[in-house]
C-alpha cells in the first residue's frame, strides 16, 4: 500500500454561541481542515487539523513531495520525513504530522479490517467518559449568553440532562478570578458529588493562582488546569497546594515530559493528539505517565468528528485514563461525518468499531461548511470581538467586566 494522493478541504462549523476563553475567542464557528490521504489500493484515509484554512491547505499538498508512495504502515518513518527533530526547527509540521498519521491509521486499519484502537495495544474500554466543558460565552442564535453564576450553574445543568456528565470543566481567565471563583463555587454547591476543574490558560498570577488554588481545596476537584504559565510556576504552586495541578500547554513533547518527571509540576498531563504530533506519541507518553505514577487525561483542541475519533481510538487503549476526557463537541451544532454528530450517552460515547477510524466524511456535508468557510473565512483566535483592541497579557491584568454582556 502507497500514498499517491492528499487533499485538503478547510471548513468552517457553526457553534451554538461564541466562546470566550482567556486569550480571546471561537467567534461563533470551528474552523478546521480535513485531510485525506489516499493510497494506491483506492482507500481514503481521514485526517484532521485545527485551522490554518488556505495556508493549511497548502502545507498539506506541500508535503505530498516528501509522501508520494509512502507506505502508510512506516509511521516511524513518517514520523522523521515530515517532522525530523531538526529540521522542525525551521518549519512548524507537529499538527501537519498528526493529522497524516490519523490517516496513515484509518488506513491500514481499513486494510486490514480492524478498528485503530486494535492497532495501539487493543482496547480497555468500549466507551470514553467526558467532561462537560463550559465557557462563558456571548448570547447565539436561539442560545443564551453565560456570563453569571446562575447562567453558569443553569447552562451546566442543561448539559447534564441531555448528556449526563458528571465532570464539570469551567473554562476561566475571562473575568477577574475572584469572580470566576465565584463561579466556581456556585457550580460545586448546585452539582454535589460531581467532579469539577477550572482552566484559566495560563494567564494568571502567581498570587492569583495561589490565592485561587487555596480557596478550592475544599471542593471535589479532579484537577486545577494551567493556572500560570510555565513549569517553574507550576512546580511553585504545586509545592503549597493541596489540589492536583495538570497541564496541556508545557508537557507536550517528550523533553517537556522528561523535565516534569525529574522535577514534577504537573501531577497530571492532559494528551493532545494534535499536540503531540498523533495517537501513537500519546499512547507512548501514557506509558511513561504509568511508569512514574503521573495522572493521564485526553485534552480537546476544538474537534470535529474525524479528530474526535482518534480521542476515543486514545482513550480506548490507555489502561491509566484515570479523568473525563475533555470535549468541545457538544458546544458544535453539526458535524461533517456521515450520521451526525456522535452521542453521548451517561456522559461516555461508544469507541466507533468500524475498521481505522471508524467515521467516514459526509461529501454533502464537506461541501456545505466548506462553502461556509468560503463565506465567513476564519476569526481571531487570540482576539476577543466583544472587546475591540484588546489582547490578554501573561500573567493578565485586563480581564473582562462581568457586568457588561458584550
Amino acid at each position: 500500500m502507497k500514498i499517491v494522493d492528499i487533499r485538503a478541504t478547510t471548513v468552517a462549523v457553526p457553534l451554538e454561541a461564541p466562546l470566550r476563553h482567556s486569550n480571546g475567542a471561537h467567534w461563533g464557528r470551528f474552523v478546521r481542515t480535513l485531510v485525506e490521504v489516499e493510497a494506491d489500493n483506492g482507500l481514503v484515509g481521514l485526517g484532521e487539523m485545527g485551522g490554518g484554512g488556505e495556508s493549511a491547505e497548502a502545507a498539506f499538498r506541500a508535503l505530498m513531495p516528501y509522501l508520494k508512495d509512502h507506505d502508510p504502515f512506516q509511521l516511524e518513518a513518517l514520523r522523521f520525513k515530515i517532522a525530523n527533530p531538526t529540521a522542525s526547527l525551521y518549519n512548524n509540521r507537529t499538527q501537519l504530522l498528526a493529522a497524516i498519521e490519523f490517516a496513515c491509521l484509518d488506513l491500514i486499519g481499513q486494510h486490514l479490517g480492524v478498528a485503530a484502537c486494535d492497532l495501539l495495544g487493543g482496547r480497555m474500554r468500549d466507551e470514553v467518559p467526558f467532561a462537560s466543558y463550559l465557557f462563558f460565552r456571548y448570547a447565539g442564535d436561539g442560545f443564551d449568553e453565560v456570563r453569571t453564576p446562575d447562567q453558569l450553574v443553569a447552562h451546566a445543568r442543561a448539559l447534564k440532562g441531555e448528556h449526563g456528565f458528571t465532570v464539570h470543566k469551567l473554562k476561566g481567565g475571562v473575568f477577574p478570578p475572584d469572580y470566576e471563583l465565584e463561579c466556581y463555587r456556585a457550580l460545586a454547591e448546585a452539582f454535589p458529588g460531581d467532579r469539577l476543574r477550572y482552566d484559566p490558560n495560563a494567564v494568571l498570577s502567581m498570587a492569583e493562582g495561589l490565592r485561587f488554588g487555596r480557596a478550592i481545596e475544599h471542593l471535589d476537584n479532579d484537577y486545577l488546569e494551567d493556572p500560570v504559565f510555565g513549569l517553574e510556576g507550576l512546580r511553585y504552586l504545586r509545592e503549597q497546594l493541596r489540589v492536583p495541578l495538570a497541564t496541556n500547554t508545557v508537557v507536550v513533547n517528550f523533553e517537556q515530559l522528561a523535565s516534569n518527571v525529574l522535577r514534577r509540576s504537573a501531577d497530571v498531563v492532559l494528551l493532545d493528539t494534535t499536540f503531540w504530533g498523533g495517537v501513537r506519541p500519546c499512547v507512548k507518553a501514557a506509558g511513561v505517565c504509568e511508569t512514574f505514577q503521573l495522572g493521564v487525561a485526553v485534552h480537546s483542541s476544538g474537534e470535529l468528528g474525524v479528530q474526535l475519533a482518534t480521542m476515543l481510538h486514545l482513550g480506548a487503549v490507555l489502561p491509566n485514563l484515570g479523568y473525563a476526557a475533555d470535549a468541545h463537541y457538544h458546544q458544535l451544532l453539526d458535524d461533517v461525518i456521515e450520521g451526525g454528530k456522535l452521542e453521548y450517552r451517561d456522559g461516555r460515547i461508544a469507541v466507533p468499531s468500524g475498521p481505522g477510524l471508524g467515521v467516514r466524511l459526509d461529501a454533502a456535508k464537506v461541501a456545505e461548511y466548506s462553502e461556509f468557510y468560503r463565506e465567513k473565512g476564519g476569526y481571531l483566535y487570540d482576539r476577543d470581538p466583544g472587546r475591540p483592541g484588546w489582547y490578554a497579557q501573561v500573567p493578565n491584568e485586563r480581564f473582562a467586566d462581568p457586568s457588561h454582556p458584550g
